[in-house]
């Protein structure tokens, strides 16, 4: 049984409010996994550890001069087809939430984990971000291989 709309709502509008894109359904993820560059995607949650340390992270991290071409967002135990769908595309990795994937071609080339977000500060979060934005959101001269 999903979360209620009116318990999760607010939590959603912190993602949405930095302009994080809402999936909520699977063929939402699969469009936007598509979409050229590298793709942000954020499974949200209702935990403390989203609310005081992942979604404030993330929000000072997308205030970096490198950050994704797309940054989206799943809502763990409320959008329960499109959370699916989304850790489908995490290869490899144990499902958890929150987490925050960056994404390539649909491939992982970054992922942040719960236990990652649980032992670190918003800061510190913000910090692993825009390293891995460094990393993985710079734009490739023409003829470079990525």
């Amino acid at each position: 049984m999903p979360y209620p709309e009116y318990l999760v709502a607010p939590m959603r509008q912190e993602l949405t409010a930095i302009g994080a894109r809402e999936c909520r359904t699977a063929a939402d993820v699969d469009a936007t996994v598509a979409s050229p560059g590298v793709v942000m995607m954020i499974v949200n949650s209702v935990c403390g550890c989203a609310a005081g340390k992942a979604r404030p992270g993330i929000a000072m991290a997308l205030q970096h001069g490198h950050k994704p071409d797309v940054v989206a967002t799943v809502f763990a135990g409320a959008d329960i087809e499109a959370t699916d769908r989304a850790r489908q595309y995490f290869t490899g990795i144990a499902p958890s939430s929150p987490s925050i994937a960056l994404l390539r071609d649909g491939k992982v080339v970054y992922m942040v984990e719960r236990r990652d977000i649980e032992s670190r500060s918003a800061d510190a979060i913000a910090d692993v971000l825009t390293m891995a934005f460094d990393r993985f959101c710079v734009p490739t001269p023409a003829g470079t291989p990525s």
